[in-house]
């Protein structure tokens, strides 16, 4: 009976926590004492909503460049690279497609600034750091310039276009470039001194290039150059050979950005953005209001069928069921998982089989009451000898789930990857509530009640 006492405070505590997380208006704690813009608390909440429940954004990109120029992978790769930023964006579930031979479609969810977004997504963010030894002071001529380099060179010679910009007063040909953004390992923005900037880490490839460079060229300029234009030239001061900082000048949005584009990679074809709207739910609120009502009748009639077929071992499982919606709202949040039709659809499922549990090993302990058993034990061997059957039976379904999210990986088809997510989850979810918290729960109804429960088989719906 410790046992289980013990095993009752920790589902409690566990569903109270649950339930705090899983309360719609909760956006979480976040903690910004100093007010610098970077919390030292941040354990924020959002339950993210897919495109068809409240609207979004739907951007078509083209290719710039002429058909023939590039190939299928070189699309496939910018499709790659363009959803690695949605995702940095905080946009989960979004749908990003190759169209045809030189268009990729994206769909973002619950999109509030649709402007940063395409500016995201569209940017190739090539970063070079360029050579600027020998102009001393007259660097900081270049700050916000077009300049000309090598590696530009050889991209426009490789799409066949023709980049423009100022080249090198000291020897009339292009900037050399000594590396681009391929080196970089990591970005991400930082706060110091009232200013934003990008710290990164170097590749080993790219620390083999940048340590000898930065060492024969201490105490001379070197341009940080994206997509063309200089944002700084500082000084080289010390040899640098596992990265540095990037500065320009950058307000919180500019360094989150260029430090998502970076990590996410350039894109290997420049695409432009041939059209860009906003759309509505494509299900509207009312059949949203309705979607939600019907879940809540349905879980509604199977608790109250619980409760009434199996009388006091129907209370067990309801307040399992409850402990289980709670659980899987909570972790909704946490994940986080966008909720789309389809994934609310997957949840639901997942409620019928944590009642199919219950009823498996609820009709196994009448069967051993009848077999002339005690309560107790009877009560044990149904837990006992019902676990394979919910066992198998979930890993089984598990199983299929994991083929339905590796087919919604194919562009096009990430709605079925939401709804096997939300099942898979469920069904993990019910290995724990369907036995130990329906067990914990029933073990101590039996405990308290036992005499009147040993008295009275139907309450146990025997």
């Amino acid at each position: 009976m410790r046992r289980n006492r013990i095993w009752l405070v920790i589902i409690v505590a566990l569903a109270v926590i649950a339930l705090w997380v899983s309360l719609p208006d909760n956006a979480g704690i976040v903690i910004d004492s100093d007010g610098d813009g970077t919390p030292e608390i941040d354990f924020s909440l959002r339950q993210s909503l897919g495109l068809d429940l409240v609207g979004g954004l739907r951007v078509l990109l083209a290719a710039r460049l002429p058909e023939g120029s590039f190939t299928a992978g070189d699309l496939q790769q910018a499709a790659n690279n363009v959803a690695r930023r949605v995702n940095g964006l905080g946009v989960t579930e979004a749908t990003v497609q190759v169209q045809g031979s030189n268009r990729i479609l994206v769909e973002l969810p619950g999109v509030t600034d649709p402007q940063q977004a395409v500016d995201t997504i569209q940017a190739t963010a090539l970063l070079e750091f360029v050579d600027f030894s020998g102009l001393g002071a007259g660097a900081a001529d270049f700050d916000g310039r077009k300049i000309l380099t090598s590696r530009q060179l050889e991209i426009a010679a490789d799409n066949g276009v023709q980049p423009e910009g100022s080249v090198s007063p000291r020897t009339g040909q292009p900037f050399v470039t000594v590396m681009d953004g391929g080196g970089l390992q990591a970005a991400s923005p930082q706060y110091q001194n009232g200013e934003w900037f990008i710290s990164f880490e170097l590749t080993p490839e790219g620390a083999a290039i940048f340590g000898p460079y930065t060492a024969a060229n201490v105490g001379q300029p070197m341009a940080i150059v994206l997509d063309g234009t200089v944002l700084s030239a500082p000084v080289i001061n010390a040899q640098l050979t596992d990265g540095g900082i990037i500065q320009g000048r950058f307000t919180e949005q500019e360094a989150q950005q260029l430090a998502l584009q970076l990590r996410s990679g350039a894109l290997p074809i420049p695409l432009t953005v041939e059209s860009a709207e906003t759309v509505g739910a494509t299900l509207g609120q009312q059949s949203i209001n309705l979607s939600i009502r019907a879940g809540i009748i349905g879980i509604v009639i199977v608790l109250l069928f619980m409760l009434i077929y199996y009388r006091v071992p129907g209370i067990a499982a309801d307040l399992a069921l409850l402990v289980f919606i709670i659980l899987n709202l909570a972790l909704f949040k946490l994940i986080p998982i966008t909720l789309t039709l389809p994934a609310i659809t997957g949840f639901l499922i997942s409620v019928g089989t944590a009642v199919d549990g219950n009823v498996l090993i609820f009709e196994r302990i009448k069967e051993e009451l009848r077999a002339g058993k005690p309560l107790n034990d009877a009560v044990e061997a149904g837990f006992d000898r019902a676990w394979r059957s919910i066992r198998d039976s979930n890993l089984s379904t598990i199983i299929i789930c994991a083929v339905l999210f590796l087919f919604g990986q194919t562009p096009g088809a990430s709605v079925v990857s939401g709804f096997a997510i939300t099942l898979a989850l469920g069904l993990v979810v019910n290995l724990f509530t369907a036995v130990l918290v329906t067990g914990t729960f029933l073990r101590v109804i039996v405990a308290i009640f036992h005499q009147p429960l040993t008295r009275r088989a139907w309450l146990l719906g025997a």
